[in-house]
């Protein structure tokens, strides 16, 4: 147990989500005689649950920031019946039909954030009325009518990585990436190691840090080696590709940046942020914006996997984006979340989807598994709060806020102090 609390830093539950997510796929490969982590079921889960990662990404900012975003699936399907339209009738070309479906979701996302944050409307009210609003207009616009979009454009929702070099049996392309992940993480690993050291900081033991580092390489690397022996002509999917750019860019600027921090600080505790300096009509408005984007990328790329739009697009994803987030350990009052925890719930639920179908459960059952759940996560997690205990998010980012902020956990630091830090 001692050996255990140093390689988790301390408290094994900061990686409770992703102990469930991995105690599901092994029990689900048990259960399911080994049909769960074959190349063909994992590329499928990726491309099938891809649109709702992008979703959860840009949900837990606007959860971090005490909001609430109901209408991206009506925008995401409004996005993607646009897009479809605007290539068929335009004539344009696939790519100017992404730009275009970004630009239209920028717009929308402006819109629902001006209410939001100049006017002081609740965004629960505003992306109600959205969610009404832009399921109208998909049906008025596609008129209910099931609209095709070119192969070029579906490439981006069930593309793979293209075959490169010499026959060796795998994608190579795959391999490449999954390598220069591995190495990535190693770099960053000890990059982080040398800066604690040069702080004066206290630092895990080398056997910690080289045994964290091997069950993480070893799970890239083996996510790689099913990525690339798929079937012919499947490797690493476009979308996961699109998601993985994605998780690294908001992760960054969720953890790294003055904007991402005032988020937080927005959340946590607006009039206290206001206080400090923090512009939180700018912070509201900026959030609102982006999730609309991702909701317009998102649905591109499931009209890309389904070849075509349609009337019932977009229909229960907020839901199940609200679900990766709060399952990932972001807070309902606001102030916490994590964009990699957003991902962990995210496919703690679509790795249950999965197993479940894998195993002939029926959709009833299915929902309300899911449901019980989400229930359970979040009680887990209020639990722990009423105890005094940190939760999940908040121990996950305990060495976060020690290294950047040069803050012990357990002292109590005004938002303002916390800002000018990070300044």
């Amino acid at each position: 147990m001692n050996a255990l609390k140093k390689l988790f830093g301390g408290n094994t539950r900061q990686f409770g989500m992703i102990f469930a997510l991995v105690a599901l796929i092994i029990f689900f490969q048990i259960f399911t005689e080994g049909r769960t982590l074959t190349p063909g079921n994992v590329i499928n889960l990726f491309n099938g649950n891809s649109y709702i990662l992008i979703l959860a990404i840009g949900m837990v900012l606007v959860i971090i920031a005490g909001h609430i975003d109901l209408s991206v699936g009506s925008v995401a399907a409004f996005v993607g019946v646009s897009v479809a339209l605007a290539i068929r009738d335009w004539g344009i070309p696939w790519y100017m039909g992404v730009l275009f479906g970004l630009a239209l979701g920028a717009l929308i996302g402006a819109w629902q954030g001006f209410w939001t944050a100049y006017v002081g409307i609740p965004a629960f009210i505003v992306t109600l009325a959205g969610m009404l609003l832009f399921r109208g207009f998909n049906q008025f616009v596609g008129k209910s009518n099931t609209i095709p979009v070119p192969n070029d454009f579906q490439y981006l929702g069930s593309g793979y990585l293209p075959e490169i070099g010499p026959d060796t049996g795998f994608n190579n392309l795959t391999l490449l990436i999954g390598l220069v992940a591995a190495a990535f993480v190693v770099v960053m690993s000890l990059r982080a190691r040398a800066a604690s050291k040069a702080l004066g900081a206290d630092v895990p033991e080398l056997w910690v840090e080289v045994t964290k580092l091997v069950l993480i390489c070893g799970a890239i690397l083996y996510a790689t080696y099913l990525f690339a022996t798929g079937r012919p002509g499947t490797s690493f999917p476009i979308p996961g590709l699109i998601l993985a750019v994605l998780v690294l860019i908001y992760g960054f600027i969720a953890d790294k940046t003055v904007i991402g921090r005032h988020v937080y600080a927005v959340g946590g505790n607006r009039h206290a942020a206001e206080l400090s300096g923090v512009q939180s009509k700018k912070v509201n408005f900026l959030v609102m914006l982006n999730m609309s984007v991702l909701a317009g990328l998102a649905g591109m790329i499931f009209v890309g996997r389904s070849t075509a739009s349609g009337p019932f697009d977009g229909v229960g994803w907020e839901l199940d984006a609200i679900a990766a987030v709060f399952i990932g350990g972001a807070a309902v009052t606001g102030g916490v979340g994590t964009v990699i925890g957003s991902i962990v719930g995210g496919l703690v639920m679509a790795v249950l989807n999965n197993g479940l179908q894998l195993l002939g459960v029926g959709a009833d059952l299915t929902q309300i598994i899911k449901g019980l759940v989400l229930l359970a996560a979040v009680a887990f997690d209020v639990y722990n709060k009423s105890q005094g205990k940190r939760s999940i998010t908040g121990m996950l980012m305990k060495n976060f806020q020690r290294n950047n902020n040069d803050i012990k956990p357990d002292e109590t630091t005004s938002t303002k102090e916390v800002i000018s830090k990070e300044a």
